[in-house]
């Protein structure tokens, strides 16, 4: 009969809080840069010039289709090559950072081309300068389109974060992983991290739909 053991897994809570901590931290480091990318990368294959659209293009389509893990694997192990080594934290950061723009200028240039032309037109007739008329007139209804999907892909790149274990990050399944390595209690360690990975997207998702209207878009949903 198989006998679980749950308490040899949580006795190791200080690993556990440190694995908890670091995917937090990446995840609160990435998702702003990432952000940021992604709505310099919108305007641009939205409004840009052609040149511009084609090597954002290049940059979208290339992380978009090909694996989370071989990105991170490139930046780890094959930019040392090309003489940049990186510590497992920083590629983590960066991979994890150049994932949601790719994936988050997409959503947002949805929503920005959702925008009407008219009300394009109604700011320029205002003598607004372009960077006026995209950051208050389009932008803030852009994000309050797609930030159901904007949330949903944070969310994704936050439990993708748990492959940084492979090249040494200290996230949750590195500490999950660490740990059965040492009381062999595989079953019992992984199902604490995937309830701690539940918890954490719950939570996350919450607190996205609650700051958005409030911080980012600034206005509530009717």
């Amino acid at each position: 009969m198989i006998e679980f053991d749950f308490l040899a897994v949580l006795a190791e809570w200080p690993l556990l809080l440190k694995g908890l901590a670091w995917t937090l931290g990446l995840t609160l480091v990435a998702t702003p840069l990432g952000l940021l990318i992604a709505t310099g990368a919108a305007w641009a294959r939205a409004c840009g010039p052609v040149w511009l659209r084609r090597v954002l293009g290049v940059y979208v389509e290339l992380l978009r289709n090909t694996p989370f893990i071989v990105q991170l694997f490139f930046i780890f192990f094959g930019l040392p090559a090309a003489g940049v080594k990186l510590s497992p934290e920083f590629a983590s950061v960066l991979a994890m950072t150049l994932n949601l723009g790719a994936y988050g200028c997409e959503i947002l240039r949805a929503g920005i081309q959702a925008t009407p032309r008219g009300q394009w037109e109604a700011a320029q007739s205002l003598a607004l300068s372009p960077v006026q008329v995209f950051t208050r007139v389009v932008l803030p209804p852009a994000v309050q389109r797609v930030w159901p999907a904007m949330t949903s892909q944070i969310i994704i790149v936050m439990l993708g974060s748990a492959v940084c274990g492979q090249i040494s990050t200290e996230e949750l399944s590195y500490a999950a992983n660490l740990i059965q390595s040492r009381n062999f209690r595989a079953f019992e360690a992984f199902i604490v991290a995937t309830v701690v990975y539940l918890a954490l997207a719950i939570v996350a998702r919450r607190l996205l739909m609650w700051a958005g209207p409030r911080f980012i878009f600034g206005r509530r949903p009717s």
